[in-house]
C-alpha cells in the first residue's frame, strides 16, 4: 500500500495525535518525527548518537518504547519510534561522512568525504533497531490497518 504524504499543513501545536490517530499520515522515511505530539516530547529527551555506548543506550531505549507502543497498540507511537531509530542511522552516518555533519561548506560547494569510524558504529547500532522495528509483523499490520483507514 502506498503511503499517503506527511500533513505538513495541520496545526501541530494544537494536536495530541494519542487522541487523535486519524490525524496522524505515515508519510515517507523520517517525515514528521520532530512534529507530532505527544510522542516527540516523550522520544527526542532519549535520542543520542554522539558515541557507539551513547547510541547503543538511546536505541535501545527508543526501541523499548517501541515496544510499549506496541503493548498499547498505539501504532503512531510505534512508527514514531521507528522514525526516531531512522533518523539515528541517517544522522550518524551524515556525521561518519561530513566532520560537524554538514554537507555543504558556506559557499555551497560539497565538503570531501570522510570516514569517521566512532559515528560509522553509532549508525550501525540504530541501524539494527530501526531494521527490528520497521520488519516486526505486528507493526507491518498495524501500519497497512491505519493506511487503510486514515490513508
Amino acid at each position: 500500500m502506498k503511503s499517503m504524504p506527511f500533513d505538513y499543513s495541520l496545526d501541530f501545536d494544537q494536536i495530541d495525535f494519542r487522541e487523535h490517530p486519524e490525524l496522524y499520515r505515515v508519510g515517507r522515511g523520517e517525515q514528521g518525527v520532530l512534529l507530532v505530539e505527544p510522542y516527540k516530547s516523550e522520544i527526542l529527551p532519549y535520542w543520542r548518537f554522539k558515541t557507539p555506548e551513547i547510541a547503543r543506550e538511546s536505541s535501545d531505549k527508543i526501541y523499548e518504547l517501541f515496544l510499549t507502543y506496541k503493548d498499547q497498540k498505539d501504532f503512531v507511537g510505534m512508527d514514531m519510534a521507528r522514525k526516531f531509530l531512522q533518523m539515528g542511522y541517517t544522522r550518524a552516518r551524515r556525521y561518519t561522512n561530513y566532520k560537524g555533519g554538514r554537507k555543504y561548506d558556506e559557499d555551497g560547494a560539497v565538503k570531501e568525504r570522510q570516514n569517521d569510524p566512532v559515528k560509522a558504529e553509532s549508525a550501525a547500532i540504530f541501524k539494527e533497531k530501526w531494521k527490528q522495528a520497521r520488519e516486526d509483523e505486528e507493526y507491518l499490520a498495524m501500519k497497512h490497518e491505519h493506511q487503510k483507514k486514515y490513508g
